[in-house]
């Protein structure tokens, strides 16, 4: 007769499991993939390494699960900022500017997510994620051309021109943020990322054909 948990035990195993990408997170946004192994997880989660493996089975698996948990919760707060803009131009500026943002507030993370060399699962996780953000901008690309707020064009073709170019003009300011400094240590000084994100919002709406309001 084949063993069944009780619900007793997969609770247990779920909250096990949620502590392990709680504490992957972390590493992650501290250490990036390379610090982000099987051994150091399971000792961030207090658990044994052996322990880890009954939820995935590598890194790779871990690391696919973390890249979307993590993505989640990015879309989310874009969306999120979408949604409280009302014109579709303004709607687009929100994407850029509310992606930029985050990135440079989190530049360990965000470096993990973009660029960071990881398993090629990883990197089709990236695509996904690029996909996901390119979709959104083109949704509202096409209601801005709708409503004449934008020149006739192709959404799908300019929202995934658009994601590559942000995410390739983020990557210079990710790379060169310093690690976090230990709590007994002063914190490093940062570059100024203050421009960074205005100049990206007007570069996207500049390339979209609209006017951006630096024109005025």
């Amino acid at each position: 007769m084949a063993y069944r948990r009780t619900p007793a035990v997969q609770a247990r195993l779920d909250a096990q499991r949620e502590a392990v990408l709680q504490s992957a997170v972390g590493l992650l946004a501290e250490r990036g993939y390379g610090g982000c192994t099987m051994a150091a997880v399971a000792d961030r989660a207090g658990i044994a390494t052996g322990s880890l493996y009954q939820h995935f089975a590598n890194k790779a698996e871990l690391s696919v699960e973390l890249f979307r948990r993590v993505v989640t919760r990015e879309i989310a707060a874009v969306n999120a900022a979408v949604a409280r803009r009302d014109a579709p131009r303004q709607r687009i500026a929100a994407v850029v500017e509310t992606f930029a943002a985050r990135a440079l507030r989190a530049p360990r993370l965000a470096y993990a997510l973009l660029v960071e060399p990881a398993d090629a699962v990883v990197d089709g996780e990236r695509l996904v994620f690029r996909r996901a953000f390119r979709d959104v901008i083109a949704t509202e690309i096409a209601a801005a051309v709708a409503a004449g707020e934008l020149p006739e064009q192709d959404p799908v073709l300019t929202a995934a021109a658009l994601v590559g170019a942000v995410g390739e003009a983020l990557a210079g300011p990710l790379a060169a943020e310093p690690a976090p400094a230990p709590a007994h240590e002063p914190a490093p000084e940062h570059s100024d990322n203050t421009t960074v994100v205005p100049a990206l919002v007007s570069f996207t709406l500049r390339a979209l054909g609209g006017r951006d309001d630096s024109d005025a």
